[in-house]
């Protein structure tokens, strides 16, 4: 799916991306191979043989984020299969005030190596933080791209945020899934827990006063099993729609026969 792509290549949009591909030029390697391509001329070939080149210098050496950086931010999902074992998903809980003026109080990760979890005044400090996402590639969000990412360069300038990054929310409406995170869980048939179902993100502000100001453990261990919930329920629909999108964006999809996803039973529906 990645090598399938020519959407990084400047000046290509999706019309010469399929056009290319009705040519037989379906990979980076077709691409390489052809002396003559219509429609491009030689400079331009050579200089998005250069280009290819390069990314293909970048997957065999695992500068991966060097990679993501080549590629429009709508693009980032196409690198999902090749870096799960390097992927964070991830959810942050906030005092409820804007960027710059409120603070984050948990930072949520599931990985390979489980659930990780950063609590202000504890375990959230700058130096942590850049530690775990140094073991990371791809971070993986829901509405990230306007909150979480946004929020966390803001709160921790230090750290690097180079990463790619595929936002679930994005990609959601890109198949016809509208409405947040607990309304398309619902929609997928994944269940939250009965103590923590109804929460939002509201709610984790109000629980963590509660434990700010009133010292209440119940109201903290609810907040991080409400934070547990979003980050893991984020995996199974990132291979869920990553699967949708590589069926509807590749050689071999029909561009003129996507369905739109609007119901439980559209989960087993697939492109052709």
């Amino acid at each position: 799916m990645l090598e399938s792509t020519f959407l990084f290549l400047p000046g290509i949009g999706h019309a010469t991306e399929r056009r290319l591909w009705n040519q037989g030029i379906v990979d980076w390697h077709n691409f390489l191979a052809r002396s003559v391509i219509p429609g491009i001329s030689s400079a331009r070939k050579h200089w998005y043989d250069g280009l290819i080149l390069e990314a293909l210098a970048y997957v065999a050496s695992g500068s991966w984020r060097t990679l993501g950086q080549q590629f429009p931010p709508s693009e980032h999902w196409r690198l999902f299969n090749h870096l799960r074992p390097r992927t964070a998903f991830l959810d942050i809980e906030t005092t409820g005030a804007s960027r710059g003026r409120g603070h984050i109080t948990v930072v949520g990760i599931w990985s390979q190596w489980g659930l990780t979890q950063l609590v202000w005044g504890e375990t959230l400090t700058p130096a942590r933080l850049a530690e775990e996402f140094a073991r990371y590639d791809l971070l993986v969000t829901f509405g990230g791209s306007r909150f979480d990412l946004p929020y966390l360069r803001i709160a921790f300038p230090t750290v690097p945020w180079d990463h790619a990054h595929f936002d679930l929310c994005l990609a959601a409406r890109r198949v016809g899934l509208s409405g947040g995170l607990k309304s398309i869980e619902r929609t997928m048939g994944i269940e939250r827990d009965p103590q923590i179902r109804d929460l939002n993100g509201w709610d984790a502000v109000w629980l963590w006063r509660r434990w700010i100001f009133r010292r209440d453990r119940t109201a903290y261990t609810r907040l991080l099993a409400y934070n547990a919930a979003d980050v893991r329920h984020l995996q199974p629909l990132a291979e869920w729609l990553y699967a949708q999108l590589a069926a509807r964006s590749g050689p071999q999809s029909d561009a003129g026969q996507h369905s739109r996803v609007h119901t439980r039973s559209s989960e087993q529906s697939r492109s052709r």
